[in-house]
């Protein structure tokens, strides 16, 4: 099964995929192509978890695109994964528009954000199947109402599911890590779960 991860840059991209790596060992064999305009810093985060990570460097671009992914597959053995990762590059407006080839689109949006992105942003949130809603551990500290941006974001895609997570604390994971393991599932019955 393939994800492709979508937010802004500094929303919790990478955190989040460390954290589900973690979370998911011996349950799911994850990979993840990383996206970014320039640098591996990102792909050397995710080598460290333990999980095999390509780097996609657009040199400008705004995106990634299918051509850039199919190059990238070729450094990763499929077999040996149930569930790939492709991290966008941080951008609210362009990655909503291309498939990647992927099962699901999944977003992130930090609460540092503000509550006002799904009227600013809404083919992101209509192209999405789930919206992590990503440091709320910083609630005390923002202007932000997370019930707003759940209403808001059902008007553009009333099948979205919405998860409330901090990656600082931990707080969601699990339900995060949950609808990976049911999504994953109902692809594949009997994935090769850990090894």
């Amino acid at each position: 099964m393939v994800i492709n991860l979508m937010s802004s840059p500094g929303a919790g991209k990478t955190s989040l995929l460390e954290k589900t790596i973690q979370l998911l060992q011996g349950k799911l064999r994850v990979g993840v192509i990383e996206g970014d305009i320039q640098s591996t810093y990102d792909a050397e985060r995710i080598e460290k978890t333990g999980a095999p990570a390509v780097q996609i460097n657009t040199g400008g671009a705004c995106h990634l695109d299918s051509n850039m992914v199919k190059t990238a597959l070729k450094n990763l053995d499929l077999s040996s994964l149930d569930l790939l990762f492709i991290e966008n590059v941080g951008n609210l407006v362009c990655p909503a528009e291309f498939s990647l080839g992927e099962d699901f689109k999944a977003m992130i949006l930090s609460v540092a954000e503000g509550d006002d992105k799904p009227l600013k942003y809404p083919l992101m949130f209509h192209e999405s199947s789930a919206l992590l809603i990503n440091k709320i551990d910083l609630l005390p500290f923002c202007d932000c109402n997370p019930a707003l941006i759940e209403e808001r974001a059902l008007q553009i895609n009333p099948r979205l599911s919405i998860l409330r997570i901090s990656c600082r604390s931990g707080e969601g994971l699990d339900s995060w890590v949950n609808w990976l393991e049911q999504k994953v599932r109902r692809q594949n019955p009997h994935p090769n779960l850990g090894g």
